[in-house]
């Protein structure tokens, strides 16, 4: 089994619809990953065009327990005086990312929209999002023994 990290960079939404009766919406995201949660920023008064540009950690076993491998990424409206408002969501499936990050060592997805949807499956707008995945190196080598190089990912 490998062990890496998954990074995701949440980038901005668009044409999403406008929840609020009164001023605009303050969207922010819930991102899973397995049994892993991260949550964005809110977005305050940015309605149905929130921007983000947030970076966010995963770690990730590969192949490992089940064989869910996707990101759900829930947004939210936050609400001040009653339960925040579900907005839709997007659904990223990462198993190929991640079988060619373990084969060489990193994966990008790099940022594209991807379509948020209500419960009901209709469509209410896109979200932008970027997935890299970066194999851990086994920790059992020091940077003597590999002739002080380290690997570059620069290209």
């Amino acid at each position: 089994m490998a062990i890496g990290t998954m990074e995701v960079l949440l980038v901005n939404a668009k044409g999403l619809g406008d929840t609020d009766f009164f001023g605009r919406m303050d969207p922010y995201v819930l991102i899973q990953f397995k049994s892993q949660e991260r949550k964005s920023s809110v977005a305050r008064g940015e309605g149905g065009s929130p921007a983000w540009n947030e970076k966010f950690t995963f770690r990730v076993e590969y192949p490992g327990e089940g064989d869910q491998y996707k990101l759900i990424l829930k947004i939210m409206d936050k609400d001040t005086f009653s339960a925040d408002d579900f907005i839709g969501q997007a659904t990223i499936y990462v198993k190929d990312l991640l079988a060619v990050g373990v084969e060489n060592g990193t994966a990008e997805l790099h940022p594209r929209k991807y379509s948020v949807v209500r419960t009901d499956q209709t469509y209410c707008g896109e979200i932008e999002v970027g997935v890299t995945f970066t194999l851990k190196v086994e920790e059992n080598y020091s940077e003597e023994e590999l002739g002080g190089w380290k690997q570059s990912h620069h290209y």
